[in-house]
């Protein structure tokens, strides 16, 4: 590693610690001039492509997944650190489960079985776009669908 200070090529690891991202964060100092820094590693995985409705493929991209969570949030009591934390869970069983590709359908509804844990009213409306609810029936179903577990448990 070189030094980002004085440009020498020999550093040595003073700690190392992993992360929910799966990034290993490396405290390091130089050893020409004792100056320390830190530095992050993250395996370089090849892009999964998300398989649209339409049969097109585009690259996995988390910031349309922030993008509906956030419209599905607004005024409601769901923390940027919520969204960033479903966004992480949705990520990682992204590149668990699959290797290369994995239709929309699938990530949308990873998306919607862990808002339905956070908040129900976000659910509600995440679920009435991703689904395409086209009346008042479909959120009446949905509704029922909650409701019924709700009283199971």
């Amino acid at each position: 590693m070189i030094c980002p200070y004085c440009r020498h090529d020999e550093t040595k690891v003073i700690d190392s610690r992993t992360n929910a991202e799966f990034a290993i964060r490396r405290r390091r100092e130089c050893l020409a001039c004792n100056r320390r820094f830190t530095t992050f590693e993250k395996i370089e995985e090849l892009p999964i492509k998300v398989i649209k409705k339409d049969g097109s493929r585009v690259p996995f991209n988390r910031e349309k997944i922030r993008e509906g969570l956030e419209k599905a949030c607004y005024k409601r009591p769901v923390s940027e650190n919520d969204i960033e934390t479903l966004i992480s869970q949705v990520e990682a069983e992204v590149y668990e489960n699959f290797e290369r590709e994995i239709p929309s359908r699938m990530i949308g509804e990873q998306v919607i079985e862990h808002l339905r844990k956070l908040d129900q009213v976000a659910f509600v409306r995440f679920a009435s776009v991703y689904r395409e609810f086209k009346d008042v029936n479909d959120f009446v179903a949905e509704l029922g669908s909650m409701l019924k577990e709700r009283t199971q448990k």
